[in-house]
């Protein structure tokens, strides 16, 4: 296989591994229910929360940030193989991060209807920067605690990701057109993927997080 070969085959692989439904399969085996079906439609940790209770929700998005960190740590394995050059690592983290996000939004697996990708993204950026990882979750809980809108914690959090890592304090500080470019793009897709949330927050009629157990899925 050639270079090109393999990182297609990359990128499929991160796709699929995106796409794995965590959500929909751990309604649909332990609570007989498709959390599609309940809640805010969507198949991602936080409806989970709402509809499952806590303990689906946990497992949810411990599975869909895994699978961020997983995606993005192929290029980290590329490296290592020398069919990437160092300078791009951080690029080609990104890419394959964002590749298995929109596998987990546009899951092969589940009709192509899946979650918003936020706990993925959370994922990716663990593998890029820790400490931005680390920056951009304190950003979404003090926004969270202060509005309780999940959505614009996410929203503000995923904008905050491309500006931290142009910062010089950290190794990725110093990054070309492409890799900013691509680290925006990022923000770009959460920005669609909450497009009817942001639509309620400028109306004043978003939905606020209170998470409670539930043993039973509710509409």
């Amino acid at each position: 296989m050639t270079e090109t070969t393999w990182l297609i085959a990359t990128i499929l692989l991160a796709y699929l591994l995106g796409s794995v439904p965590t959500a929909v399969w751990v309604g649909k085996w332990f609570y007989g229910a498709d959390v599609r079906d309940f809640g805010s439609g969507n198949a991602g940790a936080t409806n989970t929360f709402r509809v499952l209770g806590r303990s689906a929700g946990i497992i949810v998005m411990l599975v869909d940030v895994l699978k961020g960190t997983a995606a993005a740590a192929f290029a980290n394995v590329l490296l290592d193989a020398g069919m990437v050059a160092p300078g791009s690592l951080t690029f080609w983290q990104i890419v394959l991060g964002i590749t298995a996000i929109l596998g987990h939004i546009f899951p092969v697996f589940a009709q192509f209807r899946g979650g918003k990708g936020v706990a993925t993204m959370v994922g990716m950026i663990f593998t890029v920067q820790l400490e931005i990882a680390l920056i951009c979750i304190g950003i979404f809980f003090v926004v969270l605690l202060a509005t309780h809108y999940v959505s614009l914690g996410s929203i503000i959090a995923s904008l905050a990701f491309p500006f931290l890592l142009m910062l010089p304090q950290f190794e990725a500080g110093s990054l070309d057109v492409a890799t900013q470019s691509i680290s925006f793009g990022l923000f770009a897709i959460v920005v669609i993927t909450h497009t009817k949330n942001i639509k309620r927050l400028v109306a004043g009629n978003e939905n606020k997080s209170v998470i409670r157990i539930r043993k039973k899925p509710v509409a």
